[in-house]
């Protein structure tokens, strides 16, 4: 005996409307979404999303309106006053999600599930993920600015930036990985962040391509070590044990070699963890030993 045929997907699409029809989102004159939009949000082609609207059309839910489209048929009714949605708000919700979920979760129309709103009102604000993203990183640099008037020393500085910064990893994990080295997107307070950075090497004797690569190699070390920070947390909610709880267990079903005694040794060893933040530390303090000794030599 054979299973039966899946519904067809234009059938899926006219029911997700009707729906929208029944429990009011879509009201007597609204627009229904065109074929273009459905294409683009359903993923189908031009002719199954012409069908689904089609059978709207039969069932005497829609009609065609002339300059205007297919809206829902029936006097137009007024809706609700509504604040205003505003560009801050998305953003906001897309972080919260981000930082709940992983950036994987991210997109525009789930975003605009989590506001109860179609996909089409979030466009209207922010046109594409690409610029939701630069909106995410912008705020989340914007949350945590650097004091002004800063510190005296370059090594202080230097040292509350790539605190700031990490910081800013650990609050938001999905961030280090969303961030490029070598392609750096335009954020306004990214770039403030920047600017901070290069002005604490004033008086230095480092010149300004050299200061960069100073910023580099911190931005590069910190961001490197917060990568580890989102796939962490997702193997987490997955297996329910911490990094350190998953090594204690040994390892899952993975099994040591047998020739690799001393790292065998340090495993065995009841008071080592794997501490990222101990580990940050631990990092950061070296690579500021390290460019002092380049700072003192490059003084005039």
């Amino acid at each position: 005996m054979t299973a039966p045929d899946p519904e067809p997907p234009y059938r899926r699409i006219a029911a997700e409307i009707r729906r929208r029809i029944a429990t009011g989102d879509l009201r007597p004159g609204d627009r229904v979404p065109s074929a273009r939009q459905i294409t683009r949000d359903w993923s189908v082609a031009v002719a199954t999303a012409t069908k689904a609207l089609a059978a709207l059309r039969q069932a005497g839910l829609t009609t065609v309106v002339a300059g205007v489209g297919t809206v829902v048929a029936g006097a137009p009714t007024a809706r609700p006053t509504t604040p205003a949605l505003s560009r801050a708000e998305i953003v906001t919700v897309a972080t919260a999600l981000a930082d709940r979920e992983g950036f994987q979760a991210v997109s525009l129309r789930r975003v605009a599930t989590e506001l109860g709103l179609a996909t089409a009102t979030v466009r209207r604000h922010i046109e594409s993920e690409d610029t939701l993203i630069l909106h995410m990183i912008d705020a989340a640099f914007a949350s945590a600015p650097l004091p002004q008037p800063p510190p005296q020393g370059w090594r202080v500085r230097l040292e509350l930036a790539g605190r700031r910064l990490w910081t800013l990893f650990r609050r938001h994990p999905w961030l280090a990985p969303a961030l490029s080295l070598t392609r750096p997107q335009p954020s306004a307070h990214g770039a403030k962040y920047l600017e901070w950075v290069l002005t604490a090497l004033d008086g230095t004797g480092l010149s300004l391509h050299d200061r960069m690569y100073v910023h580099l190699m911190l931005f590069g070390y910190i961001r490197g070590l917060a990568t580890a920070l989102e796939p962490e947390a997702q193997a987490e909610r997955e297996t329910g044990m911490t990094g350190n709880e998953w090594m204690d267990s040994g390892f899952g079903d993975a099994r040591l070699p047998p020739d690799v005694p001393i790292f065998e040794r340090l495993v065995a060893m009841e008071d080592f963890e794997l501490d990222v933040d101990r580990l940050f530390d631990f990092g950061l303090s070296r690579l500021l030993d390290g460019l002092a000794v380049f700072v003192s030599r490059s003084r005039p």
